[in-house]
C-alpha cells in the first residue's frame, strides 16, 4: 500500500512526499503506531511524523505530529540490539536525532524501510554538501507546525532554526573541512561506533546498512546487481541453476484459525505442537482477530500481542524457534516462525497486504502474504479472508483474483518489477476462504457428517466446484479432506450452530499449495480448541529446497564469466517480436482487454529489454496503455510473453468519448546495447456515458451508444456553447435511472455506498445504460451504488463545476452562502445536485436500517460532486465537505425536490 499519497494529501501543492513508512515510536516504554514521510520542497527535507488510529489510506486518515528538519544537526543511528541482529526478517530499530531531542522508532523489516533509509540518507548528505555555503531557512515548515498536535517537543527547535544558521556555521565550519579527510574510513565503523560517535564528530555514514552479510553464493543470487554485465551474469547463473543446485527437505507447519474476535483463552499446543517432531517453520495465519468496530476503523488492536504470546508457547517444545515476520491488517495475522539453526539461510523477507472490503480497500477481508528466499528458493505465503455468504461465491472468486493482481513485493534490486504471488518456487494459501456447501440444507449437511460420508458431502463444497472449472486456484493442491466441516459451531463447545440462522456446516478454513517437490503428511482439523465458532486447521508439508553446491556453483559461475567475456564486445542483442500491430476491438469502460506480444531472444547473448519513452512524452505509452512487464532480462534462446491491456478509466474516457483523443500509440522496445523494435497500437472505444458531460447527456434523447460519433461530438461542442436546436433534460436519465432504482429498491439496503459490488454486474449496468437494452438496471443494490458513484468520478466537468469550487470552499461555513452558490450554477448541474442531495436525505431517514449517517454520506459524495481543478489537500477536503453536509438537513425549501424525487 503506497503510503504516500495519505501524506501528500496532507500537503501544499508545493511540498511532494518522496516516500513514506510506517513505524512504531517508542518513547518512555510506551509504543505508538506512526507513519513516516520525507518531505521534499526546493532543496530541503524534512521528516514529518503522524499519528494515525485508522489504516493511513487518505489524509483523513493522519494527524502530524511532529516535524524534523533534516540539516546537519540531523542524524539517523541504528540500535537494534545483537540478538535482533542475528535474525533475518527482524524489525530495525533506529535512533532519530534532532539538536537535544532523541526518538527510537522501530521499523519493519522490508524493502520499503531500507528505501525510506536510503532516501533520508540521500537528503542528509546533500544537506551537508551544501553546508555552510547554502544555510537551511525552513520557512515552509511554519504553515504546518500551526496544525500538527505537538504531541513531543521536537518542534521546539523549529523557530529559532533561522536564527542558528550563523552558529552552525561558525562551529560546524572546520568540522565540515574535515569530512573529506574521513571518507576513506566511511563504512569501516561497526553499529555500536556509529553510537558512540560524539555529536561534535563528522558523520561518514548516517545509518548501517540493513541488509545481512551474505554467508554462501546462494544469497547471493538475490542481491541487487547493477550494470548490464552482472545482470547478464545472473540471468545465466539462474539459467543453469540445475547444474549447482541439489533437493534438500525441509518441513512446514501450515495452520489457520479463524478465532471470531474471541481472547486468547486456551491453549494453542494441541494445534500447533500436533506433530511428533518439530517442524522446521511455522507459518500460522489467524482471521477476525478483532471483531470490534475500533479494530474495523483503526488498524490496531490489543489482541495482536495476546495471539502472538499464544502461538509461541504452542509451538512445539523439541525446538528452539525464532520469529522471522509478522504482518496483520485488522483482524488478518501471519506469524512465520523458524528454527534459530535455519535463521541464517533466510533472505529477502518482504509482507504486503491487499484490502478487499469495503469500497475495494478495508482490511475487514482481504488477505496479508509474505514471501521470503531459503537457501536457493523462493516462498509466498498468503493468509486470506475472503467474502462471506453461501451466495456470494463469485464474490470470493473476484476477492482471490484481485489478491493475486494487487499483491506486489518490491524486490532489492528497486530496476526489477516487483513480484506477484505466482512469480515464486512454492506458493502457501491458506485462510478462512469461506466457501461453502451448496444445494444441501443443513439437516442433509449434519447427516452425511454423522456418517462421515466427506466424499458425497465434498462434491456439493464450492472451492472443489470452482477449482474444476479453473475458475479460482488454477495450478494449487490441496490434500484429501477427511475431517469434518470446521464452521459453523456454538462457541465453547463442538455442536453444531443452534442461533436463529442455523448455518449450514462447510469446510471454510483450508489451506492449498502450489509448486514442485511438495508433499503432504497431514491435513485435518483440531476439535479439542473450543473457544471460536470455528476449528483451527493444519497441514504438515515436506518441502524440496534447492541447496547450492559451492563447488560446482563455483565453477559453473567462472564458466559464465569466461563465456560472458568472449561474447560481450563481438555479439549484439537480437530479439524477434511475434507481431508488431495491434488492434483493440470495442473497448468499453472499466472493461480491461489483453493482447499478448511474445519477444525472443535469438541472438548469441543474454539481452536486457525496455520499453522507452517517445521524444516528448512524458512515459513510454498513453494512460490507457500498459505493458507486463515493461522491461526485463531474456537469456539467449528464451522468450516472454508480454501482455498490452488496454484500460480505460475516468481520467481517460473524457477524451476518448469526447473525440479529442483515439487508442492509438506506438511502442519503443528498446534493446541494451542493440536496436530499437516498434509496437503500433490501435483500437476502437465505444462510447459510454461514464466519462460524458452532464450537459452532453442532457442532450441525448437515444442512448450514446445508438449515435454515431460524428453526432456525439457536434452536441458536446453545442452544449459548450448552449446552443442546441432541442430542449434539453432536466437531468440526464442515467442518472434518474440509477438514482430511481436505489429509491426504490434500496433505501434500506445495509451499508450502501460501503459495501463493493461485482465486477460483472457493473459491466451489465454499464452496458445496459449505454445501449437502453433494458428497462430496469440488473445486479445488486450495491452494484448499482457502485456504478453510480463512478458515474459521477468519471465526468469531465463535476456537478459542481470547477468555476464554482473556490466560491464553494470560501463560503463553506455558511449555509445560506452555500446555497446561494448552488442556485447559480448551470442549470442541468444544479438539477443534478438537487436530485441527488434529496435521495441522499431519503437514506438518512432510514439510517436505523441501511446503518449510513451524515458523516459517512458526505466523505462518499463530497469529493465526486466538489472537485478541485488542481490538487485538494486535506484542509480543502475537510471544507468541501462541510460545504455538502449543509445540503443533507432537510430544509422547507427542500420539500418540493422529495416529492419530485418520490413522484
Amino acid at each position: 500500500m503506497d503510503q504516500s499519497v495519505a501524506i501528500q494529501e496532507t500537503l501544499t501543492t508545493e511540498e511532494n512526499c518522496v516516500i513514506a513508512v510506517e513505524c512504531v515510536s517508542l518513547l518512555d516504554g510506551v509504543k505508538n503506531s506512526r507513519l513516516l514521510g520525507l518531505v521534499h520542497h526546493n532543496h530541503e527535507h524534512a521528516i514529518f511524523i503522524y499519528g494515525h488510529r485508522r489504516m493511513p489510506i487518505t489524509g483523513d486518515d493522519v494527524t502530524l505530529d511532529d516535524i524534523l528538519p533534516i540539516s546537519y544537526d540531523f542524524s539517523v543511528v541504528e540500535v537494534s540490539s545483537p540478538d535482533e541482529l542475528a535474525v533475518l526478517g527482524a524489525d530495525t530499530r533506529v535512533r532519530v536525532t534532532y539538536l537535544a531531542e532523541e526518538l527510537e522508532l522501530r521499523l519493519p523489516f522490508g524493502s520499503q524501510a531500507r528505501l525510506f533509509l536510503s532516501e533520508v540518507n540521500r537528503a542528509w548528505s546533500d544537506a551537508c554538501e551544501q553546508y555552510p555555503e547554502v544555510k537551511p531557512q525552513f520557512d515552509w515548515l511554519a504553515k504546518y507546525r500551526k496544525v500538527s498536535k505537538g504531541a513531543r517537543s521536537l518542534k521546539k527547535s523549529l523557530p529559532s532554526l533561522t536564527s542558528r544558521s550563523s552558529v552552525m556555521s561558525r562551529s560546524k565550519r572546520s568540522e565540515k573541512s574535515r569530512a573529506d579527510d574521513k571518507q576513506e574510513q566511511k563504512g569501516r565503523d561497526g553499529p555500536q561506533e556509529s553510537q558512540d560517535r560524539s555529536r561534535g564528530d563528522v558523520r561518514d555514514e548516517l545509518i548501517r546498512p540493513t541488509q545481512p552479510m551474505l554467508s554462501n553464493k546462494d544469497q547471493m543470487l538475490g542481491m541487487p546487481q547493477f550494470g548490464l554485465r552482472d545482470n547478464l551474469i545472473k540471468c545465466e547463473l539462474l539459467k543453469n541453476e540445475d547444474v549447482y543446485t541439489y533437493i534438500q527437505n525441509y518441513s512446514f507447519f501450515l495452520g489457520t484459525y479463524n478465532v471470531n474476535g474471541q481472547n486468547a483463552q486456551e491453549s494453542l499446543s494441541p494445534w500447533l505442537g500436533s506433530t511428533s517432531n518439530p517442524p522446521d517453520f511455522y507459518l500460522v495465519g489467524f482471521q477476525e482477530l478483532d471483531l470490534s468496530k475500533e479494530a474495523f476503523l483503526f488498524n490496531d488492536t490489543p489482541k495482536e500481542p495476546e495471539w502472538m504470546l499464544a502461538v509461541y508457547k504452542g509451538l512445539h517444545p523439541d525446538a528452539k524457534y525464532a520469529l522471522v515476520k509478522l504482518v496483520r491488517l485488522v483482524g488478518i495475522m501471519l506469524l512465520m516462525y523458524v528454527k534459530a539453526e535455519h535463521a541464517a539461510h533466510i533472505s529477502e523477507v518482504e509482507a504486503e497486504c491487499v484490502g478487499t472490503g469495503v469500497m475495494g480497500r478495508m482490511g475487514n477481508k482481504g488477505a496479508v502474504a509474505l514471501r521470503f528466499r531459503f537457501h536457493n528458493s523462493d516462498i509466498c505465503v498468503v493468509n486470506s479472508h475472503l467474502a462471506a455468504h453461501t451466495e456470494e461465491f463469485e464474490r470470493r472468486n473476484q476477492d482471490f483474483k484481485d489478491i493475486c493482481r494487487r499483491m506486489q513485493f518490491e524486490q532489492q534490486d528497486p530496476a526489477l518489477p516487483p513480484l506477484t504471488i505466482m512469480k515464486h518456487n512454492v506458493v502457501l494459501w491458506l485462510g478462512d476462504l469461506n466457501y461453502r456447501i451448496s444445494d444441501l440444507d443443513a439437516e442433509h449437511v449434519k447427516d452425511l457428517i454423522a456418517k462421515k460420508d466427506f466424499e458425497s458431502l465434498y462434491n456439493h463444497d464450492q472451492l472443489k466446484r470452482q477449482m474444476d472449472e479453473e475458475t479460482v486456484f488454477v495450478g494449487f493442491t490441496e490434500g484429501e479432506i477427511d475431517f469434518q466441516p470446521t464452521y459453523k459451531y456454538d462457541t465453547g463447545s463442538d455442536q453444531w450452530d443452534t442461533s436463529e440462522k442455523c448455518r449450514v456446516p462447510a469446510w471454510c478454513d483450508r489451506i492449498l499449495w502450489r509448486g514442485k517437490n511438495v508433499k503432504q503428511h497431514h491435513y485435518k482439523s483440531h476439535m479439542s480448541l473450543k473457544s471460536s465458532d470455528h476449528k483451527p486447521v493444519s497441514c504438515l508439508l515436506e518441502i524440496g529446497i534447492k541447496m547450492v553446491n559451492e563447488e560446482s556453483y563455483k565453477r559453473k559461475f567462472e564458466e559464465i564469466v569466461r563465456y560472458i567475456d568472449r561474447l560481450e564486445n563481438d555479439c549484439i542483442p537480437s530479439v524477434s517480436v511475434s507481431q508488431s500491430e495491434f488492434h483493440f476491438k470495442d473497448v468499453k469502460f472499466m472493461e480491461n482487454q489483453v493482447q499478448t506480444v511474445t519477444v525472443c531472444n535469438e541472438g548469441l547473448v543474454p539481452c536486457q529489454f525496455e520499453f522507452i519513452q517517445k521524444l516528448d512524452e512524458p512515459a513510454y505509452c498513453k494512460p490507457w496503455l500498459t505493458a507486463i512487464p515493461a522491461k526485463g532480462f531474456l537469456a539467449q534462446g528464451a522468450s516472454v510473453d508480454i501482455d498490452l491491456e488496454v484500460f480505460v478509466n475516468h481520467s481517460t474516457a473524457p477524451g476518448l468519448n469526447s473525440g479529442q483523443q483515439q487508442l492509438e500509440d506506438i511502442l519503443i522496445l528498446h534493446l541494451e546495447r542493440g536496436k530499437d523494435y516498434f509496437i503500433s497500437i490501435t483500437g476502437s472505444y465505444l462510447p459510454s456515458c461514464f466519462g460524458s458531460s452532464l450537459s452532453t447527456l442532457c442532450l441525448l434523447r437515444a442512448p450514446i451508444q445508438d449515435m454515431n460519433l460524428d453526432t456525439i461530438r457536434d452536441l458536446t461542442v453545442k452544449s459548450k456553447s448552449q446552443a442546441s436546436d432541442s430542449e434539453p433534460q432536466d437531468i440526464p436519465k442515467e442518472i434518474r435511472m440509477m438514482v430511481d432504482h436505489l429509491f426504490r429498491y434500496a433505501k434500506k439496503q445495509e451499508d450502501l455506498f460501503q459495501q463493493p459490488g461485482l465486477r460483472t454486474e457493473f459491466q451489465e449496468i454499464r452496458d445496459c445504460l449505454d445501449t437502453g437494452s433494458l428497462d430496469t438496471l440488473p445486479g445488486s443494490n450495491h452494484s448499482v451504488a457502485e456504478a453510480l458513484l463512478l458515474f459521477l468520478e468519471a465526468l469531465p466537468e463535476p456537478v459542481v463545476p470547477f468555476s464554482f469550487y473556490q466560491r464553494c470552499i470560501e463560503s463553506c461555513s455558511d449555509s445560506s452562502q452555500c446555497r446561494q452558490i448552488v442556485s447559480a450554477l448551470p442549470q442541468c448541474h444544479k438539477n443534478v445536485f438537487n436530485n441527488l442531495t434529496a435521495f441522499i436525505q431519503e437514506l438518512l431517514k432510514h439510517s436505523a436500517h441501511n446503518r449510513l449517517d451524515i458523516n459517512i454520506l458526505a466523505s462518499v459524495f463530497a469529493g465526486l460532486l466538489l472537485r478541485s481543478p488542481t490538487k485538494q489537500d486535506l484542509v480543502e477536503k475537510r471544507k468541501a465537505r462541510e460545504f455538502f453536509q449543509h445540503f443533507l438537513v432537510l430544509s422547507p425549501s427542500d420539500g418540493g425536490l422529495h416529492n419530485e424525487l418520490c413522484g
